[in-house]
């Protein structure tokens, strides 16, 4: 599994568009195949940062959705949104969460 998390800092007054748009493209994305989880966070002290986390089934399956139509025209969307460039990681588990 692949997890992807995407900052985007987003110019304050483009805030509830942004959000709008995130809202009428969640359910796409979240039943693109190879989407596991999709989650978007706003950050606590800074409401124009957000950011999207998600799982992947893999490398591939988000390579996939990168290069499908609905990606391409929801990115071009989104951007026009940004105050600053997006900061992408994919990343991957290689252990369990300890227990305290």
């Amino acid at each position: 599994m692949l997890i992807r998390t995407v900052r985007m800092t987003l110019r304050p007054e483009a805030v509830p568009a942004f959000l709008d748009m995130f809202g009428e493209a969640r359910a796409q994305i979240s039943a693109f195949p190879g989407c596991r989880h999709l989650e978007l966070w706003q950050d606590e002290k800074f409401p124009n940062i957000f950011t999207s986390y998600s799982h992947w089934q893999s490398a591939e399956a988000l390579e996939r959705y990168r290069e499908s139509a609905f990606f391409r025209q929801t990115w071009r969307t989104a951007s026009a949104f940004f105050a600053a460039p997006a900061v992408a990681h994919s990343s991957v588990a290689v252990g369990g969460a300890a227990d305290h």
